[in-house]
């Protein structure tokens, strides 16, 4: 009688998930995206911008939680001198007023020491979580005169290997948007299976089931050539611990920044990212763990349209991150560089 039962709840199992691949994806929005004009456009004096990610407060007040540098330290000073700020206003279009800085790198001793970035804040049962990414030199000594070296010899630099390969995905918490926030002293999760060397790009959401997942950048394990894929972690608390799962999220093509969510309403996973092949994607799944391309797989073409139909292209179009309402995408924001100027964008979805 037990065999019995054991082989009832297998099958019971393998019918309950081949009901949940067969579902469909039923999301379709690129034809929504509308163009924009310079009141999207978000720029500060001094500073590269980069990284959006937002949500909104219970007196309807958005806030946006981004990366930020000064030009001084180069574009390439993303890797050294990042921190995370925080802006707000009254709709997700902005304009936004900045509030200030919110997290820093650490200093030395702690695995967080240098840089903070990628941010993507989220609220959960009652609390703010704010998942980023930053590095150190090991047990190497630095200075200020180190990092500053490191981010004008960009990637031939020696030192440029170190930091990138000690990059790693971390979380802070706090009861306020406006602080503190509490860090920890180990990194959220570290590169298995699917991934190697690196975890970064964090992007998280709570499932149906009340699991958090996590979709997180690693180099392609066993590959000569410089690819990245995308993994999926999962755990009972958004602080972990995480467990990579042996099936990758896309391995098929270099991809980087995703941003992920679950639909509610139409019971669905969806994962937006950028790709190393000129455009922005969306991939989904039915359960979060076996992910395929989506219906609107070829989002957009990384060029924005402007309300007068002129068309605006960049020399970099990254971090896409959707902000929904009531499951129904709003707002598309993205990172652009153009020149020696990065800038965020919200674009208006119908």
């Amino acid at each position: 009688m037990k065999k019995i039962t054991n082989v009832f709840l297998w099958l019971l199992l393998i019918c309950t998930s081949l009901r949940a691949q067969e579902r469909q994806d039923l999301l379709s929005f690129k034809d929504r995206i509308q163009p924009v004009t310079e009141v999207n456009f978000f720029k500060t004096e001094g500073y590269y911008n980069w990284c959006p990610s937002m949500l909104k407060d219970k007196n309807g007040v958005f806030h946006l939680f981004y990366s930020r540098w000064k030009k001084e330290h180069t574009f390439s000073g993303w890797l050294t001198h990042s921190e995370i700020a925080h802006a707000t206003a009254k709709t997700p279009l902005g304009p936004w007023k900045v509030v200030g800085t919110v997290l820093t790198g650490r200093g030395k001793g702690y695995w967080d020491a240098i840089t903070m970035h990628n941010p993507k804040i989220e609220y959960f049962d009652g609390k703010y979580y704010l998942y980023y990414i930053s590095t150190n030199f090991g047990d190497k000594d630095f200075t200020e005169k180190d990092l500053v070296e490191t981010e004008l010899g960009s990637y031939p630099h020696p030192n440029w290997k170190i930091l990138r390969t000690n990059q790693r995905t971390g979380v802070a918490v706090a009861d306020n948007l406006n602080g503190p926030w509490q860090r920890f002293d180990k990194p959220l999760i570290e590169p298995s299976g699917p991934i190697a060397t690196i975890t970064v790009n964090p992007a998280i959401t709570k499932g149906k089931n009340g699991k958090y997942y996590l979709i997180v950048k690693g180099d392609k394990p066993n590959e000569k050539r410089f690819i990245r894929n995308q993994a999926i972690a999962i755990s009972d608390n958004p602080t972990g611990p995480f467990i990579i799962q042996p099936k990758p999220v896309i391995d098929y093509l270099d991809t980087e920044d995703m941003s992920l969510w679950y639909d509610k309403k139409r019971d669905y996973y969806y994962g937006i990212f950028h790709s190393t092949q000129n455009f922005i994607g969306l991939v989904s799944s039915p359960d979060g763990i076996n992910w395929h391309k989506a219906h609107d797989y070829l989002l957009m073409p990384k060029e924005l349209k402007m309300k007068g139909g002129e068309i605006q292209k960049f020399d970099n179009m990254e971090r896409p991150y959707v902000y929904l309402e009531k499951d129904e995408p709003k707002v598309l924001s993205l990172a652009l560089k153009k020149g020696d100027d990065s800038y965020l964008v919200f674009i208006p979805i119908k």
